[in-house]
This record gives C-alpha cells, structure tokens and sequence, in this order.
C-alpha cells in the first residue's frame, strides 16, 4: 500500500505539472525561444525590411527576424521574437507590412478552439483523478483501495481477504504427545462432518474452545489438526492483527471474519494469542471508547450471535488465561478449556519420532536416550533439538545425523553456544572444584536425580555445569528429594571453601536457586515445623510460563521474619551437609578436579572411575526416593 501511494503522489504531481505548462506557458513561435519586443521597434524594424514573416494571435504578434538577436547580455541568439499588441488598433499595420514585404497570417478559429481546450483541461484533469480514485476505492483497479481492494483488506484483515480460509493437511496423526487434548477436542469432529446429525437432537457443540498451555505445547497445531481432520475451512488470525492505528478497524474485522466463516460454514475460527484482546476490559485508560476494548466487545457480541444451527467453531489460543475476561470465559463462549501439557517421556519420544522422519539418523542414535535427556522439553524445543542436530550434521558435511550432534545440540540450547573466554589458572582450577562439588553431591546423596555430565566449559551465561537426568518423570516433590537438592546446589559453594578456603561470585545462581526452592518448601508446600501448613508466599509462580507473579502480602511482619529463620535454618543445614560430603570424599573429589582441567567434559563412566560408584545403602536409599 506505501508503494502505491508513493506512485500516486507521482502521478498527480506530474498531472500538476503538465496543466500548469498548458495554461501559464506562452505559446512559442514555431520553435525555440523568442525575444521579446516593443511595439514601436516591431513597427521600426519591418520599415528597416528586418521582419520576414508574423502570425497574428488575438493581441499577440509572433514573428522571424531576417538578421538574428542575442536573447540578453549573454543569451544565444535567435530570429524569433514575440510582440503584444496595443489596445487601440493601429490600421495602418497591415499597409506597413505590404509595402515592405512582410508575409503574415492569422490563426483565425485555431485560437478559439485552443482558448476553449484550454479551459477545459484542468476540469478533464480532475475529473480524471476523481474517476481513478473511485475506481481504486470500489476496487475495480490493481491494488484497489475498496472491495477486494487495499482499503478492503486493511479493513477485513489477512483472515478474509487474503484467502486464509484455507483447508490444512495436517491431522491428528500429525500431533504427537498431546493425547488428552486430543480426545477432547476429537468429538468435534463428528459435529463438524455430519452438523445436522446433532440439531436434530437438539445438542449443540461448544462453540468456543479455549486451548491453554505453555508456549510451544502446540496448540495452533492442534487447532490446524482438528479443521484438517474434519476437512473444513480455517479461518486463522493473531489477536494482535485486530489493534491498529484506526479506531474500529479491529471490530470491523471481526465482524468481517465471522461474516466469512458463516458464509463458509462448516469452518472452524482460530484467535491465537487471545490474551492481546482478550484481558480483563476497564484497566487501560482508553476507557470503553479503547480500541482494545472496542474489539474484544465484537468478539463477544459475534459469538452471542451464533444460532444453534450455525456450524461454527471458535478455537483461541493463550498461555496467559488469568488475565483474561470472565465474560470470555462464561458459558456459551469460550465455555471448553482444554490445557496442553509438556509432554512426558513417552509423549516426547512420540514428537521426536515424527520430527525425526525425514532426517537420515545414524545407527548410534537412540531416540529413547534423546527423549530421556530432555525433560521440561516443549514440542516445539524438540523439533528445535532435532533440526540444531541437522544443522550440525551438515555442517560437518555428514551424511547422518549422530548421537553427538543430538548432545551437542542438547547443551547448545540447554546451556547456550560454547563461549571462547580467556580464563586464567586459578579461576580454571576454582571452576573444576566448584562443578566437582555439585557432582560430588549429587553422586552421594541418595535422593538424587543420576548424573549425566560434568563440565567446565563457558556456554551462554554459564562457566561450567553439573547435568543430571531423571529416571522417572516427578509430578510430585517429596520433602527429602527437596532436601537433598538443596544439598546439592550449596556443594559448589562448600567444595571452594573446603579446599580453597575462601568464596567467590559462583555460587550466585546457585544461592539464587536454593533460597528460591527454600522459601518454597516453608512458605508454599509447609515443609517447615516453625511455620506448619500456612501459606505465606509473596508471590504466585505462573502455572504455564514458569516465572514468578508479585501479589500483595496476607501476612504479619513477625510471620514473614519467622518465615526468613525458616528458611535459612534449610539453607544451613544443606551447606552443613554439603561440607560433611566433600570432606568424606576429598580424594575422589581432587581426582575429578584433575580429570576436568585436563578433559574440561566428562560422562557419567568418567566420574564414576574418579569419585566411585554409589555404595550399596546409598544405591538402595536412592531407588527407595525414587519408588
């Protein structure tokens, strides 16, 4: 549209242009520039037989001269010369031209018909420009501005006027790992197919489904899937897309967006990102009149208005449901909620599996280690691992993808890309004791998750990592799995002080993390005798994005310093306990330092031969945590 506009401008500039010539040039003699003269030298020079020939226009003369004059003091020169006649007719002109010589003519009735072109062209001009910007404005030009123009689609939004009401290919046979929302969502399907079946018992399908769940869990997916699977058209839009500059042009798209899905109906309506225009209406200081508001005003009169026999599904998508409108929310709107989950173990091998079809995997590749290396992965993540792999393979120029380049691509996106940093000596040597530290705990502890690997090179924001991976996917926290992960990220910080004694800045994170997951156990999960089983958090962690929301304190000052002793009592005794296990280990510990500075990664055999295998009763306290 920019580019349209900015052709526009040129258009009626040049159009300005070539009518201003039209009407204020002064009409040339046949050519060239001409001098202007006075009328008595005009009369001298035809007495001096100078004038070869003039042409008489209303009171203008033009004419040659015999013997060319320069146009100024340092124009060129030229025999055309122009001469305005006086008011009073001279009769003697014509006699004065016959006697010597002069050839002349009049235009006669050409001059009347120029006068009348004239007039009339700046009116044809306009009439012009008015008719190509009707035209563009009913959209029966390119690029038109009305129906099926510019200005059209500006108004009705990518979803109806770029043909977005397409009929996807994907199915559920493409969704992998989201069984539960699956099932709730398949029985729309039936509707979708055979509508009338369902009227003629008087059921209606929830018009509104709300797809909730962390970023990545795929929903728009899922929603692709279900019009693919019901063979309906898809009318797919951001919220964001409804808000623009101009007041009104969201709820007109909306409502063009419904009218379009009617039309096309059996089809399927899917909002994405719902909490753009969906949040809890009065809190913007638009008022009513916020264009926000106004939006998601017509989306709910639209879904109001749907009768019993309309086969039209809404599905929206969000993962910040607690912001939105309970009027969004209430029965007969978006009345379905349908929560997408990260996908366990088995779900993920499920996802990687599909990703992985058309990526030639070498022999050593074993999607099931891959998928139990991932927890907390989303869908999306895994289809991330899978193509960073395949990146990495090609550029090594394999003709497989590995193992390697799966853990390699783990740690890329884990971790960060490896960092190339100048680290001296003894900040090399302090790093090692510090990773060993946490390996050294999570190695003995027994309520552990089992080691991975153990590192000491620099990736993203971190110096060095400690990995471990569950055997069991956890939906619940036992008190002593807590516990003993406390004792495993004070390590770091005890191990420095065990063999260095002194401190540094890297256990920052580790701190951050412990008291976090401290103050957790006392004040969310009532792990602590002091406080019991009171809830005194002062914030809301979100249930899909996995960061914590500020919400006002409920409690007494006294309650929140008890809460402080609390947790700091945890704190010490994990640091306590993490010191009494590197003191027990020391020797196993230095052999680990020595093998990191030397190697800088090593796997789970590698720290076994330096630390040990887990004795028997810490083996059998460990799968006793774990059952």
């Amino acid at each position: 549209m920019g580019n349209n506009a900015k052709w526009i401008r040129i258009a009626i500039l040049l159009g300005l242009l070539l009518v201003g010539y039209a009407l204020f040039a002064p009409p040339g003699p046949g050519g060239g520039s001409a001098v202007e003269i006075p009328y008595s030298e005009f009369r001298a020079l035809v007495t001096d037989r100078q004038v070869v020939e003039v042409t008489f226009d209303e009171r203008t003369v033009t004419g040659r001269l015999a013997t060319p004059r320069p146009l100024g003091p340092r124009g060129a020169a030229t025999d055309r010369f122009t001469v305005n006649l006086p008011s009073i007719d001279d009769p003697q002109l014509i006699e004065l031209l016959n006697a010597n010589g002069v050839t002349y003519r009049s235009t006669g009735g050409e001059s009347g018909l120029r006068a009348i072109l004239i007039g009339l062209l700046p009116w044809v001009v306009l009439i012009g420009v008015y008719w190509w910007f009707w035209k563009r404005m009913a959209g029966n030009l390119p690029g038109g501005l009305g129906r099926g123009g510019q200005l059209d689609r500006f108004l009705k939004g990518k979803s109806a006027s770029e043909g977005a009401a397409t009929r996807p290919s994907v199915t559920f046979a493409d969704v992998a790992g989201q069984e539960n929302a699956k099932r709730e969502v398949a029985e729309l399907v039936e509707f979708l197919k055979d509508p009338q079946r369902f009227s003629a018992l008087g059921a209606e399908v929830p018009h509104g489904i709300l797809l909730m769940g962390p970023p990545g869990t795929g929903k728009t997916l899922l929603a692709r899937a279900l019009a693919g699977e019901a063979g309906v058209p898809f009318f797919a839009i951001s919220a964001s897309e409804f808000i623009e500059v101009f007041v009104g042009v969201g709820a007109s798209r909306v409502r063009n967006m419904f009218a379009e899905a009617k039309k096309a109906q059996p089809a399927i309506i899917f909002i994405d990102e719902l909490d753009a225009i969906g949040r809890v209406r009065g809190t913007g200081l638009g008022g009513g009149h916020d264009e926000r508001e106004q939006t998601l005003n017509q989306i709910l009169a639209e879904m109001d208005g749907f009768s019993g026999h309309e086969a039209v599904i809404v599905l929206a998508a969000t993962n910040r449901p607690d912001v939105l409108d309970p009027a969004l929310l209430r029965p007969g709107r978006f009345d379905r909620h349908v929560t997408l989950d990260l996908p366990d173990r088995t779900a993920r091998l499920d996802i990687l599996k599909v990703h992985a079809r058309k990526v030639p995997l070498a022999s050593d590749v074993e999607l099931e280690k891959v998928a139990a290396g991932t927890p907390g992965f989303s869908g999306a993540d895994l289809k991330n691992l899978v193509n960073e792999a395949a990146v990495l393979g090609a550029r090594e120029r394999a003709s497989q993808v590995t193992s390697d380049h799966f853990e390699r691509a783990r740690d890329r996106i884990i971790m960060g890309s490896e960092r190339q940093l100048v680290i001296t000596d003894e900040e090399r040597h302090r790093l090692a004791v510090h990773e060993s530290g946490h390996t050294a705990a999570a190695q003995f502890v027994p309520n552990t998750d089992p080691l991975h690997k153990v590192s000491i090179i620099p990736r993203g924001r971190t110096l060095g990592a400690t990995h471990q991976l569950p055997e069991i996917e956890r939906h619940t926290l036992p008190e002593e799995y807590l516990r003993d992960r406390l004792a495993v990220m004070m390590a770091g910080r005890a191990a420095e002080k065990v063999f260095l004694d002194s401190l540094s800045s890297g256990a920052d994170d580790d701190i951050r993390q412990a008291t976090a997951l401290a103050r957790a156990m006392v004040g969310r999960w009532g792990m602590s005798d002091e406080i019991g089983p009171m809830d005194v958090r002062d914030s809301e962690e979100h249930p899909f994005l996995g960061r914590a929301i500020a919400q006002p304190r409920t409690f007494s000052d006294q309650t929140a310093k008890a809460v402080d002793d609390a947790v700091q009592r945890l704190l010490v005794e994990a640091d306590e306990r993490a010191r009494e296990i590197v003191r027990t280990h020391r020797a196993g510990i230095e052999r680990l330092v020595a093998a990191l500075k030397e190697k800088e990664t090593l796997d789970r055999a590698a720290i076994e031969e330096c630390l040990g295998a887990p004795t028997r009763t810490e083996k059998s306290a460990r799968a006793a945590g774990a059952g």
